[in-house]
């Protein structure tokens, strides 16, 4: 048993050495998690970032055959969301350079209910490739890392979102399924809707969020125009404006109000509450207020 082990070990080593996998968005929410774990398992990784070396620009199509190159498996995500002008036409020509440059394998992180994501889907699916897909809900951490968390250290949350209930998913079930995909077998031309546990809205999120820190946040819904007027006060360029105002309004519609079971059908364990992903978030300090 002791030699057995040992070699399925040096088996396994010996096959990840030859499947260095490419991460897009490497140092993203998702995107440094996975390849957090990917190095925790000495699985050899590519950061693919303007940063990064080689370096890798989605604007700059100069650049993407060398970070690919002797690339097997390829984790996909696309910034600021596939959702944006000419997202389709970057990931389709990506894809076909990819296989072009012998890449194998390629797993996107894509969104629900946005049809040019199920766009961008397609376009790896035809690529060539393996492919699996992973259509992803609402990020909780939008709430703790990304734009939503200024509102609630300020404690006044207004947006554009009817009361309509989303299935917010941890990031950390998002990076342990995608490292399970790009690592093992079995899930070749699959497609995972991944999703939290239970629906709320984000009136309830941020009633959740308030009542566990114990910090006072108002929230209120507000119109489309008020959202937008809001945002070019603050300056935030047009362009993900209308990506904000298009997510909060026509994707919120409803169409999403549902669990799927993604997680648990990769993992075999069920996907992390949002109860237990505040705590985890007051544990960090991230929401901590002076």
């Amino acid at each position: 048993m002791e030699f057995a082990e040992t070699e399925r070990k040096m088996n396994n080593t010996q096959g990840s050495t030859e499947k260095k996998i490419l991460i897009l968005g490497g140092t993203g929410k998702t995107g440094s998690r996975v390849a957090h774990r990917l190095t925790q398992r000495n699985w050899p990784i590519r950061i693919g970032s303007r940063s990064g070396e080689p370096a890798f620009d989605w604007l700059d199509q100069a650049t993407w055959e060398l970070a690919l190159q002797d690339i097997h498996t390829v984790y996909i995500t696309f910034q600021p969301d596939l959702a944006v002008p000419g997202a389709v036409d970057s990931i389709r020509s990506f894809a076909e350079t990819a296989v072009k440059n012998g890449t194998q394998k390629l797993v996107l992180l894509s969104g629900r209910g946005e049809e040019e994501a199920e766009e961008c889907e397609q376009a790896v699916m035809n690529s060539g490739a393996e492919w699996t897909i992973l259509r992803a809900s609402w990020f909780c951490q939008n709430f703790s890392e990304g734009y939503l968390l200024d509102p609630i250290l300020g404690g006044y949350m207004a947006l554009p979102v009817r009361n309509i209930g989303e299935p917010f998913i941890d990031v950390d079930d998002i990076a342990d399924v995608a490292v399970t995909v790009l690592a093992e077998a079995g899930h070749t031309n699959q497609l995972y809707e991944l999703t939290g546990p239970r629906l709320l809205t984000f009136e309830e999120a941020i009633r959740e969020i308030a009542t566990t820190t114990g910090q006072s946040i108002q929230y209120e819904q507000i119109s489309g125009e008020a959202y937008v007027a809001a945002l070019t006060e603050y300056g935030v360029p047009n362009e993900y404006i209308t990506l904000l105002t298009y997510l909060f309004t026509e994707v919120m519609d409803g169409r999403n109000a549902t669990v799927a079971n993604g997680v648990e059908q990769v993992l075999d364990r069920k996907p992390t509450d949002f109860a237990e992903f505040i705590h985890k978030t007051v544990a960090s300090g991230i929401w901590a207020t002076r």
